[in-house]
């Protein structure tokens, strides 16, 4: 019983290593390695703030019992990629990020109520001009 709880307890270590909050900046310089367009920066940065606060293991349960993961908040019912899960949970966000462009492509930002609520007015964008 002993070594299962230290097995336990190692893995829960391990796997909160793999998460990451980004700062503001850390999160544009990450955006932009990936690939997503300077001119929507700051929707994006205002998106990722509302859906997950830039928390890449942030999961979130929806009152339909769907469930959206990750620094995007990707929704199990709705998104058009083929990652497990856990490839959205984790601090590469390659994977996250290209679903979320893929998503982008296809509904614009209008598939995340956290842009909608939040970020669809242009005076309510963050201020990303220090990074």
């Amino acid at each position: 019983m002993q070594k299962f709880l230290v097995i336990f307890a190692v893995a829960a270590v391990l796997c909160l290593c793999e998460a990451k909050k980004f700062d503001r900046c850390g999160l544009v310089r990450e955006l932009r390695r990936q690939g997503f367009p300077e001119d929507k920066m700051r929707d994006w940065v205002c998106l990722v703030e509302h859906e997950s606060s830039r928390d890449t293991s942030k999961t979130n349960t929806n009152r339909n019992g769907s469930k959206d993961y990750g620094l995007f908040q990707i929704n199990d019912n709705k998104s058009l990629h083929p990652f497990l899960a856990s490839d959205l949970l984790t601090d590469d966000i390659t994977k996250a990020a290209k679903c979320a462009q893929k998503i982008y492509k296809r509904h614009q930002f209008q598939a995340w109520y956290g842009w909608k609520n939040h970020c669809q007015s242009a005076g309510s964008l963050p201020d990303i001009s220090g990074c």
